[in-house]
């Protein structure tokens, strides 16, 4: 089944169950719904009308010679449902959201057709390994251990949320608050880093642990999450938001840093370390940011509250595992 089809029988069965209802808002996204309807009002279609950019020479001057000559940007990008991030339009083949639409401005910056791979989210990296790609904008958060082998230009900021079923009576602050609840997130995330560290620290503190459930693909955890079998889904705070504007049945009941701790996360476009790449990238996202086009993207997917005033190169990220 496919991904587009996955999300429609999603649906078609919360509707059919009496749980998808009139839209919701939630005040932690500036992402809301029409009134009345079940989506956000933005094109989900395949004839997108994407806001595109031009080339600026200053920035493609610095993309390496024979990448200038091939003429292609090879971006890998998650196969993986998460609206607004990354989804499939209606046509169930049109890859669309705020993570193409940045890609598509960062490659018409450098002068270079944008070519898109879609592939699991632990293959990203493998292409990056074997230079199938050359960059790679799927919501990747910059961490100390990733910067070991690749380098980052930051363009958004990486807030996580903990949704829940509406009405749930819930707030999640610290890891206290997750003690003996039953929370699912997708493998290989930070996300499950930092509900692993949390439940070692409750266990620590002589609280219950956290049952963690993982789930690959946002319909099912959305199912999960309805019918009771999970307290809440830990996931990038974009699309919980999505998941509250477009259904109205759920809630985020927490948010934090994606990197944790005291440190805000940064969301960036990843290349081989010593690719050449990463000051190309960041000359061209500083040259969306100045000229609106980078607002109007983020504005369009209900993301303005993430916005980078400026790229930055391999900035501090999520910390390392302590052993």
């Amino acid at each position: 089944m496919s991904v587009r089809r996955g999300i429609t029988l999603a649906l078609a069965t919360l509707t059919a169950t009496g749980l998808l209802t009139a839209c919701g808002s939630d005040p932690s996204s500036d992402l809301a719904a029409p009134k009345g309807h079940k989506d956000t009002g933005v094109n989900i279609g395949p004839d997108q009308d994407r806001i595109r950019g031009k080339k600026v020479a200053a920035a493609a001057d610095l993309v390496p010679e024979a990448i200038r000559k091939r003429g292609t940007l090879k971006i890998g990008a998650s196969a993986d449902a998460s609206p607004p991030l990354g989804f499939y339009a209606t046509d169930d083949r049109t890859r669309i959201g705020s993570e193409t639409d940045i890609a598509t401005l960062v490659a018409d910056t450098l002068g270079l057709k944008p070519q898109f791979e879609e592939v699991s989210w632990e293959n990203l990296f493998v292409g990056l390994d074997s230079a199938k790609f050359d960059a790679v904008l799927s919501n990747v958060t910059v961490t100390e251990e990733r910067k070991e082998k690749y380098d980052f230009a930051t363009y958004r900021l990486d807030n996580i949320a903990f949704e829940a079923k509406k009405g749930s009576g819930w707030k999640v602050k610290e890891p206290a608050d997750v003690a003996g609840r039953t929370i699912s997130v997708s493998s290989g995330t930070n996300q499950e880093k930092i509900l692993v560290e949390w439940s070692e620290e409750n266990v620590k503190a002589g609280r219950k642990p956290v049952e963690i459930k993982y789930f690959q693909k946002d319909t099912d955890y959305y199912l999960a999450l309805q019918s009771g079998r999970i307290d809440a889904h830990l996931g990038p705070n974009p699309t919980a938001a999505y998941h509250v504007a477009t259904a109205g049945q759920s809630e985020i009941v927490g948010q934090l840093s994606g990197a944790g701790g005291d440190l805000q996360g940064k969301i960036a476009a990843t290349t081989k370390k010593d690719s050449g790449l990463v000051e190309a990238y960041a000359a061209a996202i500083n040259h969306i940011v100045q000229d609106g086009s980078y607002g109007k993207v983020l504005e369009r997917w209900g993301l303005s509250g993430e916005a980078v005033e400026k790229s930055e190169i391999n900035p501090p990220g999520l910390p390392k595992t302590k052993s």
